[in-house]
């Protein structure tokens, strides 16, 4: 198996070079088991993972190994060089709601290559943050057809009813920065592409690399948002697309017709935040201001932190400077009756009445989804 995927690579082109290429995550090691072998599409990601450079690990069992480390931070780096190729379980295919975003998460892999200080991800997957990509996505676009119509969020909203039930394939990935290897997302769009139903696909990202995706059939039934934030907060965000490569590429999946959006996250009240954040705006709208049937939404969602993720975090980056201090914050209580810490309601009701009165000014033709 291993000869015939390096000889495949040595066959495939190699990726382009040129400086208007977008940066590709390039996994030190890509480990995989026997079930995703038995699946073409999981022997695809290895053929371009090979092509790429990686070191194919077959694993002799279905149970993923060699991801620890001397201490924390190495197998922390351990992790986030490393790519899984996996099939998910009948528990991972049992869809999950999420709101306030879609009706319903379909998962095509965990984990993410980039590398933010306050990723979410921290608090909610347990173990070395590798990135686990699924080789049985056959198996997972097969098994949506039962959850039409039976969402909690778009499904029974009449304000966005139009958007039919909504699925989200981005809550614990970054889809577009392992499109690459995987191939999992433009597959799953023309999947949604050629549905012949009221359904919708969404994703978010913090990546660019969006020429694979500009000449599918998407038939408007995929919403792309790209993740984005102030210049102060961008900082956080290593490994990822500068902010500018966002907003061009989401000036060009909106003229290749894709409902597209912007999540605006974690927002965070820094120093000259006003400003900075008027300014992002106004970089979004010079990107926006001439493309016809623009069809935009924004997400405004505050930055929020629970004592696990906080603890997570600090292994990971024990350098950071984000500010996650307990005495500053509210405390809540989730319906899970877990803890997190969020903004205080005076800071909570500055920071959205000025992303209100901004997006009217600078993205008057914008939907504004929720703020949270």
């Amino acid at each position: 198996m291993l000869t015939d995927l390096v000889r495949a690579a040595a066959q495939s082109p190699e990726p382009r070079a040129d400086q208007s290429s977008p940066k590709l995550w390039r996994p030190r090691r890509v480990l995989v088991t026997p079930a995703a072998l038995e699946w073409e599409h999981g022997r695809a990601i290895l053929e371009r993972a090979a092509a790429l450079g990686s070191e194919i690990v077959e694993l002799k069992s279905n149970r993923l190994t060699g991801l620890s480390g001397e201490n924390d931070r190495k197998a922390y780096v351990n992790a986030k060089t490393t790519l899984a190729v996996v099939v998910a379980p009948p528990s991972k295919r049992r869809l999950q709601p999420i709101p306030p975003s879609a009706d319903w998460r379909v998962d095509l892999a965990e984990g993410c290559p980039a590398h933010c200080q306050y990723c979410y991800l921290a608090g909610s997957l347990s173990g070395p943050p590798v990135t686990r990509v699924y080789a049985n996505l056959p198996e997972i676009l097969g098994g949506l057809s039962e959850y039409i119509g039976r969402g909690g969020v778009t499904s029974v909203s009449e304000e966005r009813a139009h958007e039919g039930t909504t699925f989200e394939a981005s809550c614990y990935t970054d889809p577009l920065g392992i499109e690459h290897l995987t191939g999992s997302l433009a597959e799953t769009i023309a999947h949604f592409g050629s549905w012949k139903a009221p359904v919708q696909l969404r994703f978010t990202t913090k990546y660019d690399a969006v020429q694979p995706l500009l000449t599918l059939s998407h038939q408007r039934h995929t919403r792309i948002r790209f993740s984005v934030n102030a210049q102060p907060v961008a900082r956080f965000e290593g490994g990822t697309a500068p902010v500018a490569a966002r907003l061009r590429a989401l000036r060009q999946v909106a003229l290749a017709g894709y409902p597209v959006g912007l999540t605006i996250a974690p927002i965070m009240p820094v120093e000259g935040w006003q400003e900075a954040y008027s300014a992002l705006l106004q970089e979004a709208a010079q990107q926006i201001a001439d493309i016809p049937d623009l069809d935009l939404t924004v997400e405004l969602i505050t930055h929020r932190f629970t004592p696990g993720s906080k603890n997570v975090l600090t292994g990971w980056y024990p350098g950071s400077d984000l500010d996650m201090d307990e005495a500053t914050r509210a405390r809540k209580t989730t319906k899970f009756n877990t803890v997190k810490y969020v903004y205080t309601p005076d800071v909570m009701k500055e920071m959205r009445a000025f992303f209100e009165e901004a997006i009217s000014k600078y993205l008057p033709a914008a939907q504004v989804l929720y703020w949270t």
